[in-house]
């Protein structure tokens, strides 16, 4: 309220401090007609330290004996000394009035990580990818499936089973995506340690790729991916664990032709992703409005839009990951 207050004194419009506060006008108008009670003195307990005390207790929890020693450790020492200059809680309390109770460990200073954004008006423009586990035969087992993602077309540019993680295997998967579907402008991954690997960052830099990382611990981070995974796990052939790595590997090669070929996603106007991949959306989207006009002639009345066709099959102009500000990618922009 006291803010409030303070605000509508220095003129600002008592609209602008109800927002700012949350307190509506009627309440602080209440409040400022409301005679305020003279508030009693408060006077200091009977049993508070002197001021010459206090700095007693201040000297002696920073002599040369003390300096490094916690209040509990101090109050025993001086207890066995016959000496008692206060409690442990009256020590954190003077310590704390002058600013000296903090973390005196060395504690591991991480620097602040850039926020990614990207920003796609077309296929082959970003990649994302990572790489997830799959159950094997046994409890414990698990095989690591590398999955990469074109993100406006939600393609799946490449998908490998291996045993286990490794760079090198990270960037055979890469060369075989450039070869077959281009080189993208930016490829985007977590920190992991097959895509943070030597192997990966130099092939990224001999094709002037610009490599892109998600924040520790930030999931947003890298959505495409996040999603996929999620789109693949919950799809009721998933099994519950794999046999052998051979059965992993022909169950992702059927789900991923699947995925790409006959799954209508809705983020790309119902389109296939191999349809928007490869420019057949085009096609797609006329035909579509031709059999759209087809209906509403014959069936004006059951349609109540004007347009051509309905906006969940409209295809996005771009797709981000954490939205950018627009002069933030202007070769994306020009794409």
């Amino acid at each position: 309220m006291d803010t409030y207050h303070q605000l509508t004194s220095t003129n600002i419009a008592t609209r602008e401090a109800t927002r700012l506060t949350g307190i509506a006008r009627s309440s602080a108008d209440r409040d400022r007609r409301r005679p305020t009670p003279a508030r009693p003195v408060r006077r200091p307990p009977v049993n508070a330290l002197t001021p010459g005390e206090r700095e007693q207790v201040l000297h002696v929890l920073n002599s040369v004996e003390f300096v490094d020693a916690a209040p509990a450790q101090i109050y025993a020492a001086l207890l066995d000394q016959g000496v008692y200059v206060g409690s442990i809680a009256t020590m954190y309390r003077v310590l704390r009035e002058h600013a000296q109770v903090r973390e005196r460990r060395r504690l591991a200073r991480h620097p602040a990580r850039a926020r990614p954004e990207l920003a796609a008006g077309g296929p082959r423009q970003v990649y994302t990818w990572d790489i997830t586990k799959l159950a094997g035969p046994v409890k414990g087992s698990y095989f690591d499936a590398y999955v990469r993602i074109d993100i406006y077309s939600r393609y799946i540019v490449g998908a490998r089973v291996h045993a286990r993680e490794s760079g090198p295997l990270a960037e055979s998967m890469m060369r075989e995506v450039f070869d077959a579907h281009g080189v993208p402008h930016v490829v985007h991954a977590d920190r992991g340690t097959s895509m943070t690997s030597k192997s990966v960052a130099d092939l990224l830099e001999d094709l002037q790729v610009t490599r892109s990382h998600s924040r520790p611990k930030t999931s947003n981070d890298n959505p495409y991916s996040e999603a996929w995974f999620k789109t693949l796990k919950y799809a009721p052939v998933f099994p519950a664990r794999f046999a052998s790595l051979a059965q992993a590997r022909t169950f992702m090669t059927d789900f991923v032709t699947w995925y790409n070929h006959a799954h209508r996603h809705s983020g790309i106007g119902l389109h296939t992703p191999a349809d928007v991949h490869h420019g057949r959306h085009h096609t797609v989207r006329a035909a579509r409005e031709t059999t759209l006009t087809a209906a509403r002639t014959a069936h004006p009345e059951r349609f109540s839009a004007p347009r051509p066709l309905p906006k969940i099959l409209d295809l996005p102009d771009q797709v981000w990951i954490n939205r950018p500000d627009q002069e933030t990618q202007p070769e994306l922009q020009a794409a």
